[in-house]
């Protein structure tokens, strides 16, 4: 990459532009600030300094430039973002020329041949089977959908043609190495969904357990072992599953466009759902439905479909799902489907209007759990103790006060109990659960600059953000020579080597507490002579220690230079406390 290249961008592009795009941003003094967009809170703790060009969040502790900011809230690495802010700058990307690729962009590569590889493969009768599933050959070619076949290597030995090594092979997660050490295919007999990141790379796959029937394999080696319906990746550096959204990437637009979410259990669901027009649906990809996951919907949405498999363990996932959903501040609805059916039986056995209606009708996570409790739980006795057990628990989870009072309400009516009844069980419940916390509101003083007690760290973040000011309120010069003078040269030395990320949390400490503070000038000098008694103190207590008699090893002559420092450091202290 040009070593200009990146500057253009930042030179063109402002913080606030950016971030706006994602965020509503409000005036706050000389910074802008928002809810942020990594966590749930309702307390804005997102600042953004157009002048320094960062920002940063005091709730979850995220901060950067353009270009972290745009990593985290694509999920993109930094050639990615670059890419993405080079597009919206007008600023062509001039790649340098290198010998070696670096080892992230060869698995890319790498995962990219093997897709192309699986495509080649993808037989007449894995192509018939598909059809038969309602899969049309314009979704086959668009989700690039592919066959892994029955041979023991056939991949490997086709990657290490072409040139890519075992260890590359082997890391990015296609194939592993048996007893003898050869290499063995990771997907064998499996129709192959290919898994890419949010800007469109494949980082993993999704394989499909697929006997041609003339091909005379089994599903069993032995009588014993029965390989799983599905097999995913493994985790690689490319692919973390907790993090990833099968089909994230083609719903990214259209999330945002109709503000919702449609989130579905298997890769055919997934497949099908685009097909008929939902093409704001995602899958997991091999695990339960995390954190992680709400919180890269929440960036493109408020709203999230829940359309999981109507058996017992679809619904205990949605309701998994949920409570992750509700805990970064989702609105979550759950979509009921008939007994025995998921979308992708549901599109095939009764059409796309029967799925529309499904995801139309869509239930309150609330309302949803109650029906099914009351459902198998006909007995108001056991129905009260599931709901207590079973649906209090989530509101825990609720951001929305206007939100948790509806839900204590519905609870009310549906257990025919006062709601008061409901809100002292929820009060009771949630005193035993973890809650969050968000920033409050601050007075602009700096002992409540957010450095854990640490008064030092508060005067370097004050002299860092003064520093950083056109017309600083303080004189900068001055104030350093002090604070060294105040808290030792070693001390101050060792806050000027924090990492720049730390020290931009500090900026954005002291900007946002004492933004509004009238008497900087007067609480500066305070905590500089806070600072300079707290150090004499000190000192004198050591030096009074090492007099105390329990050091017998001392010279005379230490012993002299410990009284004259006692001396110094007792007349020292004595002239502070008369000038206060």
């Amino acid at each position: 990459m040009a070593s200009d290249t990146v500057q253009q961008v930042k030179d063109r592009l402002s913080i606030s532009d950016v971030v706006s795009h994602y965020v509503k941003l409000e005036r706050a003094g000389s910074t802008l600030r928002a809810r942020c967009p990594f966590h749930a809170e309702k307390t804005p703790s997102f600042f953004v300094s157009p002048e320094r060009g960062t920002f940063h969040c005091f709730g979850c502790n995220e901060g950067g430039d353009i270009f972290t900011f745009t990593e985290k809230i694509e999920g993109l690495d930094f050639k990615g973002a670059l890419k993405v802010l080079a597009e919206k700058a007008g600023v062509p990307l001039v790649f340098e020329k290198q010998e070696k690729k670096d080892e992230r962009d060869r698995l890319y590569e790498i995962m990219e041949v093997a897709t192309i590889f699986y495509i080649s493969r993808l037989s007449r009768e894995a192509r018939q089977y598909l059809e038969a599933r309602g899969v049309t050959s314009e979704t086959i070619q668009e989700f690039r959908l592919g066959y892994a076949g029955g041979a023991w290597s056939e991949l490997s030995d086709f990657l290490r043609d072409k040139k890519y090594t075992e260890v590359e092979i082997v890391e990015a997660g296609l194939a592993k190495k048996n007893e003898r050490g050869s290499l063995l295919d990771k997907f064998r007999n499996r129709i192959m969904f290919p898994i890419a990141d949010p800007a469109g790379r494949v980082v993993a796959f999704s394989g499909r357990l697929f006997l041609p029937p003339d091909s005379g394999a089994t599903t069993k080696k032995d009588g014993e072992f029965e390989p799983p319906k599905y097999l995913n990746s493994p985790e690689t550096p490319l692919f973390h599953k907790s993090r990833t959204l099968y089909g994230f990437d083609k719903a990214k637009v259209a999330m945002r466009k109709v503000s919702c979410a449609v989130l579905v259990e298997g890769q055919m669901d997934l497949v099908m759902s685009h097909q008929v027009g939902w093409s704001n649906t995602v899958a997991v990809s091999g695990t339960a439905f995390t954190d992680d996951h709400a919180r890269l919907l929440k960036r493109m949405t408020d709203n999230l479909v829940l359309a999981l498999d109507a058996d017992q363990a679809g619904i205990k996932a949605a309701a998994r799902a949920a409570r992750a959903a509700l805990s970064v501040g989702l609105n979550v609805k759950v979509a009921r489907l008939p007994q025995g059916l998921d979308p992708a039986d549901l599109l095939l056995q009764q059409g796309q209007d029967a799925w529309r209606e499904a995801i139309r009708d869509a239930k309150d996570i609330i309302t949803f759990l109650l029906d099914v409790l009351e459902e198998s739980s006909p007995q108001k006795d056991r129905f009260r103790r599931s709901v207590e057990t079973a649906v209090l628990p989530f509101l825990s989870e609720v951001q929305s006060p206007i939100a948790l009072a509806q839900y204590i309400k519905e609870i009310a009516q549906r257990l025919d109990v006062r709601q008061e009844a409901v809100g002292e069980a929820y009060e009771k419940l949630s005193k035993t659960m973890p809650q969050q916390r968000d920033l409050d509101p601050v007075a602009p003083s700096i002992d409540n600059v957010p450095q854990k007690g640490d008064r030092a760290k508060r005067a370097y973040a004050l002299f860092l953000w003064q520093q950083s000011q056109e017309k600083p309120t303080i004189d900068t010069d001055a104030f350093y020579a002090a604070l060294s003078e105040a808290i030792g040269t070693e001390e101050l030395h060792m806050l000027e080597h924090l990492p720049e990320a730390e020290k931009e949390q500090l900026r954005f400490s002291a900007e946002r507490v004492l933004i509004m503070n009238a008497t900087l000038k007067r609480d500066a000098d305070e905590l500089l002579r806070i600072l300079k008694e707290s150090r004499l103190k000190t000192l004198l207590s050591e030096a009074t220690r090492a007099l105390s008699g329990r050091d017998t090893t001392l010279s005379a002559e230490a012993e002299e230079q410990l009284e004259v420092k006692v001396k110094l450091y007792t007349e020292a202290l004595a002239k502070m406390h008369e000038k206060r």
